[in-house]
């Protein structure tokens, strides 16, 4: 395939807005081609989207469904000779969520967080998702085996059990949600502080996240650990945040990234002492991203309108609904962590919610390096990720933000910064955050960047960026956004125009990690224990196998890249 002439914004390769011609062999960009030609003259051109951040696949998401039937409603598409039957909004179906996602000019979305012991659902409704390419992240935070080895301070058999864990779950990295507060739920607690202890086993917060940070390190994974804080959503909890950043700031990173990926720092940039008097502090956290260069974030981005909030975080879930008189569903997953499910709607004179909007914005504006920030909604916790045109057109245009403004509770004018803030992004900036940033972030190096070798995903869009002016002409914007003239996957023209003209199956990532053999069967003899004793299911049906997995993309880490081998985690997978 030959695109002819578009406007091309490649940050990752130096390009800012030139007019080029780009070629596509074999589903990877390359230096000249043969084939059809797609005529994107004057067009703005961008990789394909990737989204580091969001909720798609698993139990919870499979529960958010089931407890919003009015959400079905709210999304329904027809099939058509390319599409099967699409529903639901805040929580769509797998075939809407590959679709929605094409239609915009994204590629790539990232499943944020799984339980080891539930990732067969999870990669079951992965591989019914068409088009993206994907992966998921694997909890680790609140699991009985983390926390037994981080107490005995046995780092070598912690990365072991990183490295078993993302076999057993097809995972890609780590992730770790309010540490040592799911444990601490199975009892009706939870950790307040990163110094609090987690019940039964003499361990802090500060203690867990340090500890896998090293494992994850030691093992030289791709992506660094993905951080939800303690305290997430609580007014003064900004404190949490910057305490914790400040934690790691002397991990040394085994990759050319960040040690740690905060995620949706919106939830995580509260002020005040109670909901009374709750302000932003979203210029304090940007100020400490400016000042510091171990470090990212995804903004979890809110939105006026109904949401599905989801997370791993159980406590927090459960404070939302005795504060909003919602609905709640909990799930508590054996020796590994709990989750929560909880409806709800951002309106926007509610001075909560609006400053919430505000902080957002806030953290990605105030931040002055794009590579250090993404968008996110944290879908579909802030806003379903459909809503991504909006977001973006936001942060081009101090106009549409002041229109929006005068819409919300007053209190936005005078517990946040956003009336003040001048900065309007530019297409370098987006192509940063919605496609070079979250490649990079998450290690993924064919992905985010129209370079040689790259994949074959482009997204064209039906925008002239010589001729408007996106301050000015924002409802453009986010019109031509959320349809993409033309969003090729691997080589492959999957949309036009918002019409699906192809829906070939995506690939899965997942991280392959080796360890040394001795730390592996430490391992493995008190993992057999822990299943006869505590599991209610045998450790011979708990890993996902590769049947599940129809188009894997399989990343090797640890010894199998230092040495060259990968005797210690086949070794692994045969004692499982």
């Amino acid at each position: 395939m030959i695109i002819r002439g578009g406007i091309v914004y490649d940050p990752a390769n130096g390009i800012y807005g030139e007019e080029m011609d780009l070629f596509i062999e074999g589903g990877r960009i390359a230096e000249e081609a043969a084939g059809p030609e797609l005529d994107a003259s004057g067009l703005l051109v961008m990789p394909g989207g990737v989204d580091a951040h969001s909720h798609i696949a698993g139990t919870k998401v499979n529960t958010g469904r089931i407890m919003r039937p009015d959400d079905s409603r709210m999304g329904t598409e027809p099939r058509n000779p390319v599409c099967r039957p699409c529903t639901g909004y805040t929580v769509p179906n797998c075939y809407a969520i590959g679709y929605r996602y094409a239609r915009m000019g994204y590629t790539t979305a990232f499943e944020a967080a799984t339980p080891i012991i539930n990732a067969r659902h999870t990669h079951e409704e992965l591989e019914e998702i068409p088009i993206l390419d994907k992966g998921a992240l694997t909890l680790f935070g609140s699991n009985w085996t983390v926390l037994e080895c981080v107490r005995d301070k046995d780092l070598a058999k912690l990365a072991a059990y990183v490295a078993w864990g993302l076999r057993a779950s097809r995972g890609y990295g780590v992730k770790i949600v309010n540490p040592g507060g799911g444990e601490a739920w199975g009892f009706g607690a939870n950790v307040k502080g990163l110094y609090d202890t987690v019940p039964n086993f003499d361990v802090t917060p500060a203690e867990i996240i340090e500890s896998l940070a090293k494992a994850n390190e030691m093992l030289g994974l791709p992506h660094s650990i993905h951080l939800h804080f303690n305290n997430l959503g609580k007014p003064g909890n900004y404190t949490t945040a910057i305490e914790t950043l400040d934690l790691l700031k002397g991990v040394q990173a085994s990759r050319m990234r960040q040690v740690v990926h905060i995620a949706h720092m919106q939830f995580s940039a509260y002020g005040g002492t109670g909901w009374k008097d709750f302000e932003s502090k979203g210029p304090a956290i940007a100020d400490y991203f400016n000042r510091h260069s171990h470090a990212t974030m995804d903004l979890g981005m809110v939105l006026f309108g109904p949401a599905t909030t989801m997370t791993a975080d159980g406590p927090l879930e459960y404070a939302n609904s005795r504060l909003l008189h919602a609905k709640w569903a909990n799930c508590d997953y054996e020796l590994e962590d709990s989750s929560g499910v909880v409806p709800l709607v951002y309106g926007r004179k509610m001075p909560i919610n609006a400053i919430q909007w505000a902080i957002g914005l806030e953290l990605a504006l105030m931040t002055k390096d794009p590579w250090k920030v993404i968008m996110t909604t944290d879908h579909p916790n802030g806003a379903p990720f459909v809503n991504y045109p909006e977001v973006i057109a936001l942060l081009m245009s101090r106009p549409k933000r002041e229109e929006e403004i005068a819409t919300v509770h007053e209190l936005v004018k005078s517990r946040t910064a956003l009336p003040t803030l001048e900065r309007e992004m530019d297409w370098t900036d987006i192509a940063v955050m919605t496609r070079a940033g979250p490649a990079r972030i998450l290690g993924l190096e064919d992905k985010g960047h129209l370079g040689k070798g790259a994949d074959g995903d482009v997204a064209v869009y039906n925008l002239r960026p010589d001729e408007i002016d996106p301050s000015r002409d924002h409802a453009l914007v986010k019109a031509a956004l959320a349809k993409a003239r033309y969003t090729i996957k691997g080589g492959t023209l999957v949309a036009r125009d918002g019409e699906i003209l192809s829906a070939p199956p995506g690939r899965t990532y997942w991280v392959d990690a080796g360890v040394a053999e001795a730390d592996a069967n430490r391992l493995m003899a008190d993992l057999k224990d822990k299943f006869d004793r505590y599991y209610s299911i045998q450790i011979s049906n708990y890993m996902v196998q590769d049947a599940y997995i129809s188009h894997p993309n399989v990343i090797r880490a640890g010894l199998q890249v230092r040495e060259g081998e990968d005797r210690s985690s086949h070794a692994l997978a045969r004692e499982a």
